[in-house]
């Protein structure tokens, strides 16, 4: 399939891929939907949070949101409401840990985390005609390995797939966002992760050590010290080898949006496979030259124009 031609241009004050990405994450408000929550046991005896609109339609929206968001991020919350008044009913995940409330194994969440995508497709599905699967960062990560590394068995109700600023080459994405530059970004994710495992390891002494807390300086720390150990990966190398989406991405069998700024401050050149891209007829990429990491502000609407261009695919995907 041909690269998709981007028609995003900010002001141009929001030209530089932080500034587009702060000023989403700091000044973007949007209202809340009308989420109703629904607690479900996993196949594994924990539980996963998960927060629906219902309005008796016949099409399905399940979005999975990135690193320590959650459905009330504001990405997610946009395009909850977009696609609930587009017809589309709403299944906003809250991975194990994010939804306000500690879950119960040791296990929490990581970029190839597909357990309980897994089981809420399943379980869901004979509701829909169609499902749609749509991921921001990690999230987005995640729904291309679900959807391609073989290990699930794809319902045949999943007819689009969509992966919006995703790190599919984790270990690139890992070293950039360790860097100097992206100090803060970096401060935050691990003043929440670190305040999780702290937590884990009063419910779970005997298996996480909280003294690996001391040796935590980079988001690489913690995945080789924590979230590595804690999936069955031989730390963090292991983990970003078994679980990026880019080497999965020539089983990409349905179609599938990516859509990414070439100035994100946490993406490499790698996670914007414009090579694999050009020569496969089911994955559609969107490279912008602006946008920032889930930024893509704009003015003058309801919903920005990441919002209306998910919305045209899984609409064209449909029919």
């Amino acid at each position: 399939m041909p690269l998709l031609e981007s028609d995003y241009l900010p002001k141009w004050w929001l030209r530089n891929g932080h500034i587009n990405t702060l000023y989403t994450y700091f000044y973007r408000q949007q209202q809340k939907p009308p989420y109703k929550r629904e607690r479900w046991d996993t196949v594994d005896g924990d539980f996963i949070d998960l927060d629906f609109i219902r309005n008796n339609n016949r099409k399905l929206a399940i979005l999975s949101h990135g690193l320590e968001g959650g459905s009330d991020s504001q990405y997610i919350m946009s395009i909850s409401n977009l696609l609930s008044s587009e017809g589309y009913d709403i299944c906003a995940l809250n991975y194990r840990s994010c939804s306000g409330e500690m879950n119960h194994t040791a296990t929490m969440y990581h970029s190839g985390f597909t357990l309980d995508l897994n089981m809420i497709v399943n379980t869901i599905a004979e509701e829909y005609d169609e499902i749609n699967l749509i991921g921001y960062s990690l999230g987005g990560n995640m729904n291309l390995k679900y959807t391609t590394d073989g290990i699930y068995p794809i319902h045949n109700k999943i007819k689009s797939v969509v992966s919006v600023s995703a790190p599919i080459d984790l270990a690139g994405s890992s070293k950039r966002i360790s860097s100097w530059y992206n100090y803060q970004y970096q401060y935050n994710f691990l003043q929440t992760l670190n305040a999780k495992m702290r937590i884990k390891a009063q419910m779970h002494p005997e298996t996480i050590n909280i003294d690996d807390l001391k040796k935590v300086k980079t988001l690489i720390d913690f995945d080789e010290y924590f979230t590595g150990p804690l999936h069955n990966f031989d730390g963090a190398n292991g983990y970003y080898q078994n679980c990026n989406a880019l080497q999965y991405l020539e089983a990409v069998r349905l179609p599938t949006l990516l859509i990414s700024s070439e100035d994100d401050p946490f993406l490499t050149k790698s996670c914007i496979p414009k090579e694999i891209a050009k020569d496969h007829k089911d994955i559609h990429l969107i490279a912008t030259k602006y946008g920032g990491h889930v930024g893509f502000t704009t003015f003058g609407s309801d919903y920005y124009w990441l919002d209306y261009k998910i919305l045209d695919f899984i609409r064209s995907a449909s029919l």
